[in-house]
């Protein structure tokens, strides 16, 4: 079999190494600032002549049922993809983007005007590690992304986390 060219060469999974996301939001204006690099600096950015508010991530079960988050693996060990869907109940909550924190970093695309779901993250080298040699992913006991965090930034609640940890129904005891 031919390997394609996002194939991951690795062999076996790798831990997240990058650093934490960390987001800052001006009060003031609204700016947006991602600290980028394993030291968080012992005061925040300024902005508007005041510091900036580390935005502390909101977990799921804290804006259901208004918001529901999911994702789903798609493709297998020659390409994959993470896709990412979101419902919300009022429209000034729908994200302005989503962040996917891999083993090796993270990808971050904006939500434009007419954009629905899914947002699809294609992957590759480490971050498309998978364990078995189904060319469909099967969300197994292996949880090959187990690492993974999806962020949305909805300005109306601020930042949303939400790790990639679930497994298929059928492969639970």
């Amino acid at each position: 079999m031919e390997f394609g060219p996002l194939r991951s060469r690795v062999a076996r999974k790798p831990w997240p190494e990058c650093p934490d996301i960390v987001i800052y939001r001006c009060n003031h204006c609204g700016k947006l600032y991602q600290g980028v690099g394993y030291d968080i600096p012992a005061q925040e950015p300024v902005c508007c002549d005041a510091f900036m508010e580390r935005l502390k991530p909101l977990q799921l079960e804290d804006v259901l049922p208004e918001i529901n988050v999911d994702y789903k693996i798609v493709g297998g060990f020659n390409q994959s993809a993470v896709q990412v869907f979101w419902e919300m109940k009022l429209p000034e909550d729908k994200p302005e983007w989503v962040l996917l924190k891999t083993f090796t970093g993270s990808y971050i695309k904006y939500v434009t005007s007419g954009k629905r779901p899914p947002m699809v993250f294609p992957l590759s080298d480490e971050d498309a590690y998978v364990y078995c040699d189904r060319s469909t992913c099967q969300e197994c006991v292996f949880r090959c992304k187990r690492g993974f965090i999806i962020y949305l930034y909805i300005k109306t609640r601020g930042l949303l986390e939400v790790p990639l940890e679930k497994m298929a129904d059928y492969f639970k005891s």
